[in-house]
């Protein structure tokens, strides 16, 4: 039997999207490695994979993640 058990970071009153389970769960009852997080509401964490698609195609469309390399002097 362990001495010590292992926890999860969050409290009680937080929100996440659990990516294994596919389902919202209030406080930490997954590993941070399986879920989104934390978020206000259970509302905001039900629409965590909406939100991250968002974020996504914002940051593919960003300029900034596009410059060309230094010394790269040719426009395309």
């Amino acid at each position: 039997m362990a001495l010590f058990k292992k926890r999860t970071v969050g409290k009680p009153g937080e929100w996440y999207y659990c990516l294994e389970h596919k389902k919202v769960e209030e406080g930490p009852d997954c590993p941070g490695k399986d879920r989104f997080g934390p978020y206000a509401s259970p509302d905001e964490a039900r629409h965590a994979m909406e939100t991250a698609a968002e974020r996504n195609l914002q940051w593919e469309n960003d300029p900034k993640w596009h410059d060309a390399p230094k010394g790269d002097t040719q426009e395309r």
